[in-house]
């Protein structure tokens, strides 16, 4: 074998293991290497003897796991029994869960190793990874700009090759929209189809465990090993039918809607233009296009920067320094003690979000706000319901704009929280949706999104794969060329 290991599929790594070509702790070892050399910052922890450790006992093992020891990144909001779990925050610093995420646990029961815990907007609160209380994480095409948030560690290290696929969460939009930004695929499932058990909580009713993969089939096979019920978690869902590899070539009699209020104003030219191109290829393979409106998605930005925040704010009301967070030194009292510990221990980003949503949640202004919010987010959701009685799936950008450069949009919040106005109608709606590369523009990458109904992930896979062969997207960052 001519190429580096660590330009390896998940899947081919998995064939040439199987085969007896390759075993586990050669490919952890390539991975752990890469990834200890780390320029873009996309790992806050790595375990790397631990990692060889469990390669060693997958290759001594008598029957191959189905994932076979191929190594995977683990976005650091994710509980790692004896692995630091920070959330990216300085309050949660050297922490180290008595307990694994379910979803982790599935993965490493399937055979995957984790090689490390990636970098991260504070809390997930985030378009960029630039409030990760421990420094950015930089874009591979590009160490200049970001790499996509919250889950940009996640992403970075997919595109760098330090691994060959990640687990990322998403609550309106961040695993898509980092996936965009970085030319790789990122899917966010049915809400309630990934356990959150283990997953430190944002917006409870919003986020969602999700895979992000250098190509559609890596992402279906490592979502085929997470989804399903789990007793802990009692908003996770029975699955209707098991997560297949997808294998389609052809679309033929797809209806796809195309969202005419996301391809207009605010999306850049370049992206616009890629994103039109990759419609075309529907065509091509047989499937129809049809301009399809979801009038309220306007309000989606404002109707998600009210909810989110009011349930960041009680979610987050546990870090006080007793139960969770590192304690001040020499706090005078109690309420000293709560102040320091959240006045130090949060970022800016997590305090305007906590204040945000405890004025909408307070006394007098609840309905007026978060109740009216609630309101709209249902009219979302019944646009997309009488979409899908026109169309399968609807097509858009994944985000306006391609990767901006670090620092740009930090002091403008409102700008910052445009990079998810594609993604979050989805995320309120609750329905799965797949991000794959489609082109570039100014030599970075573009992201077309695909949304189905809820449980129509293997459709939305099918469709992603027939489409990624169509585009033939096989550019690489610089670096990797």
């Amino acid at each position: 074998m001519t190429e580096p290991l660590w330009e390896l599929t998940a899947e081919r790594a998995i064939g040439l293991i199987g085969g007896g070509e390759l075993s586990a702790e050669e490919l952890t070892a390539a991975f752990a290497d890469r990834a200890g050399n780390d320029p873009w910052a996309a790992f806050l922890a790595i375990d790397r003897e631990g990692a060889l450790e469990r390669a060693r006992r997958i290759d001594a093992a008598t029957e191959r796991p189905p994932l076979a020891g191929v190594p995977i990144g683990i976005k650091d909001v994710l509980s790692t029994r004896d692995l630091v779990t920070t959330a990216g925050s300085r309050i949660l610093e050297g922490f180290r869960p008595v307990y694994t995420a379910t979803c982790v646990e599935r993965v490493e029961e399937a055979g995957a190793v984790v090689l490390g815990k990636t970098n991260m907007d504070e809390f997930a609160m985030g378009s960029s990874t630039e409030n990760s209380g421990y420094g950015p994480s930089r874009n591979p095409w590009d160490p200049d700009r970001v790499p996509g948030g919250s889950s940009g560690g996640s992403a970075a290290c997919v595109a760098a090759r330090q691994v060959p696929w990640s687990l990322g969460s998403d609550t309106g939009g961040s695993i898509r929209q980092p996936a965009a930004l970085c030319g790789i695929v990122g899917m966010k499932p049915t809400y309630g189809a990934v356990s959150r058990y283990g997953l430190i909580a944002f917006a409870s009713s919003l986020d969602q465990v999700g895979p992000l993969a250098r190509t559609v089939r890596d992402t279906a096979l490592l979502l085929s090993h997470i989804v399903g019920h789990d007793p802990m978690d009692s908003t996770s869902l029975e699955w209707r039918e098991p997560i297949v590899l997808p294998d389609a070539e052809r679309v033929d009699g797809l209806r796809v809607g195309y969202v005419e209020e996301l391809m207009g104003e605010g999306v850049q030219v370049g992206v616009r233009t890629s994103v039109r191109a990759a419609l075309d290829r529907i065509e091509d393979l047989g499937g129809t296009l049809t301009p399809v409106s979801l009038p309220n998605t306007e309000h989606g930005l404002a109707t998600y920067y009210l909810i989110a925040p009011a349930e960041c704010s009680a979610n987050l009301a546990r870090f006080d320094a007793i139960r969770f967070g590192a304690a001040p030194p020499e706090a005078g009292g109690l309420v000293e003690q709560y102040e320091r510990a959240r006045g130090e221990g949060f970022g800016r980003e997590v305090k305007r979000r906590i204040m945000l949503g405890t004025f909408a949640l307070s006394s007098g202004y609840y309905d007026a706000y978060y109740g009216q919010a609630q309101r709209v987010r249902t009219l979302i959701v019944r646009d997309f319901a009488r979409a899908f009685e026109q169309v399968d799936i609807l097509a858009s950008p994944t985000s306006p704009t391609v990767a901006f450069p670090l620092g740009e949009r930090t002091d403008d919040p409102y700008s910052m929280y445009l990079a998810d106005v594609c993604t979050i109608p989805v995320s309120l709606a609750g329905l799965p949706a797949i991000s794959i590369p489609c082109g570039l523009s100014e030599g970075l990458p573009v992201g077309l999104q695909l949304t189905g109904p809820a449980f129509s992930e293997n459709r939305l896979l099918d469709v992603a794969h027939a489409l990624e062969a169509a585009i033939g997207f096989d550019e690489r960052p610089e670096g990797l060329r």
